[in-house]
């Protein structure tokens, strides 16, 4: 029974956590008074290392629910399951470390300001880009995979 839980909530729970933090906190950010780009990247850096700490432990779960009840989840709910798995790897692995260098160094503009540094620290990278894609990702593949496992469990 806790698996069958696990597995009706879990996807949302975290497509919720990505929606509210990518989404919505994120570019809100950046528009506090006061906020300076800098200041928002070293956040931002903090604040997605904890989010993917905490994706990594959801998935745990999620495998850990999908095993006990493999009966609920059909080959295109393990494809949307997988897809999201693999984007968060991604990240976790590729993007998210790629990344940490610069803004690493953006973060510290904030202690010794830079007009060069600021201007070009607004200006998104491939990585950045990617990272962006594999949250957009996680957003579509995640509710759906929720909606098809309710309606397992439903019929």
């Amino acid at each position: 029974m806790f698996a069958l839980v696990l597995l009706t909530m879990l996807p949302f729970v975290w497509f919720g956590m990505i929606t509210a933090i990518s989404f919505i906190e994120t570019p809100l950010k950046f528009k506090a008074p006061g906020m300076t780009h800098a200041l928002g990247v070293g956040i931002g850096r903090l604040v997605f290392k904890a989010l993917n700490m905490v994706e990594a432990a959801i998935v745990v779960l999620m495998v850990g629910a999908w095993t006990q009840r493999q009966d609920l989840v059909t080959l295109p709910i393990g494809i949307l399951l997988s897809l999201a798995i693999l984007a968060l790897a991604l990240q976790t692995v590729i993007l998210r470390p790629a990344m940490a260098k610069r803004t690493r160094a953006l973060s510290e503009t904030a202690l010794r300001p830079s007009g060069s540094t600021a201007v070009q620290a607004k200006v998104a990278t491939a990585t950045h880009i990617a990272y962006i894609g594999s949250e957009a990702l996680k957003v579509v593949t995640l509710p759906i995979a929720g909606i098809l496992i309710v309606l397992a469990v439903a019929a």
